[in-house]
């Protein structure tokens, strides 16, 4: 029950921060590596190896049919998950639990936050309300988040200096890569996929044994052979949805980002933009070839635009696939979601054009989707104003 700490990594980006031209964001940035980083992945490792003494039952649990929803980022994997974390049976990490992947950590946590309901007045809960508005505001019209809702397991490396998350702080995606984990080394591969089991069986642990994990990462679509290894009785959601829609939004959002970071290089962003655009590519490929290699796992394949519109049907077609059983009341949450009126929409001005991108290239490379899908029959790719429904 050891941490997990990329040392490699952790180099590279000291290195790339030296070559920041913004001296405030650079200092900020070997700040949050040199000072930070070590002391929070320090205290979590001596936490992490506590876990096994300090909680024996630990070590009989087990992580059984973990669930992994994957695609392509922007191609409703937030709403999939949503919805099936509304089912009792799963389990999954909150924003602040990925932080601190140590049992003792959360079990901390969860004592802290009874101190502050009933002996402080939830005075710490409205700080800490005050500082996700800070932190969290300007994005939340494109990705909502906050310590208490569910976010990407990814993030649980994110100390460890493993996690792509760090590519919204430093846009070197032609040197950082955090999508490639299959090609890796079996050796790498093993250290990393071991430490996520451990923070799966400890997240299970607090929740209940009898749960099942249920994960929600785009990045993912880059490991599944990965996953396969730690979990082999793995199942799998994989989401598509047209990408024409997909690819500029995700491009929109992590520019975004960038801006918010200060004055960065207008050719780094351009040649981070490029290669995102190629991984977005694999991201719609690679997950279909190799589950073609395991015809043995489960996996539902889902159309966006039915999800977005037969949540229900589409969940039920999930849950067959996956050889589950929908309970009371699942079927009563699933009903009541069918019963909404879907108005959940914010108006987005983006193109391909504005990220360099060619309609006929995505076409060509992504063919095969294509027709699957029927995607051809879809709006057009050239720029127009969309109402895009506000899932991630």
């Amino acid at each position: 029950m050891f941490y997990y700490f990329d040392f490699t990594v952790w180099l590279k980006l000291l290195r790339l921060v030296g070559k920041e031209q913004n001296q405030r964001q650079r200092r900020g940035l070997y700040k949050l590596l040199l000072l930070h980083i070590p002391l929070r992945a320090t205290v979590t490792a001596v936490c992490f190896f506590l876990d096994g003494i300090l909680f024996p039952g630990l070590w009989f649990t087990r992580v059984k049919k973990p669930v992994f929803i994957i695609g392509h980022a922007r191609s409703g994997t937030t709403l999939a998950h949503r919805l099936m974390s509304a089912d009792e049976r799963f389990s999954a990490f909150k924003y602040y639990e990925l932080l601190l992947p140590s049992l003792l950590q959360k079990k901390l946590v969860r004592l802290a936050a009874w101190i502050d309901a009933h002996l402080l007045g939830r005075a710490l809960e409205r700080k800490l309300q005050a500082w996700e508005k800070r932190k969290f505001g300007p994005m939340q019209h494109i990705h909502k988040m906050g310590l208490t809702i569910p976010e990407e397991d990814d993030l649980m490396y994110f100390n460890s200096c493993a996690s792509g998350f760090w590519l919204t702080k430093l846009p070197y995606m032609s040197e950082l890569d955090f999508f490639h984990i299959d090609q890796r080394p079996a050796a790498s591969r093993r250290r990393m996929m071991k430490f996520y089991r451990e923070c799966v069986r400890r997240q299970l642990y607090l929740n209940g044994s009898d749960r099942i994990h249920l994960s929600k990462n785009p990045t993912y679509c880059g490991r599944v052979e990965s996953l396969l290894g730690a979990f082999p009785d793995a199942r799998f959601v994989v989401l598509y949805r047209n990408p024409y829609e997909t690819i500029p939004s995700l491009l929109k959002l992590l520019n975004v980002g960038w801006k918010l970071q200060g004055n960065l290089s207008q050719e780094r962003i351009r040649e981070s933009n490029e290669v995102m655009t190629g991984l977005s590519y694999e991201t719609y490929l690679y997950p279909l070839e190799v589950l073609a290699r395991h015809p043995e796992t489960p996996r539902a394949v889902v159309d966006y635009r039915r999800l977005t519109t037969d949540p229900r049907g589409t969940i039920q077609d999930v849950y067959r696939d996956l050889a589950m059983q929908i309970g009371p009341a699942y079927a009563a949450f699933l009903d009541a979601e069918a019963a909404r009126t879907r108005k959940h929409e914010t108006e987005h001005r983006y193109s391909l054009a504005e990220f360099g991108l060619d309609d006929r290239e995505i076409r060509d490379r992504l063919a095969p989707v294509f027709e699957q899908f029927q995607w051809d029959d879809d709006v057009p790719a050239a720029p127009h104003k969309n109402k895009e429904t506000a899932h991630a």
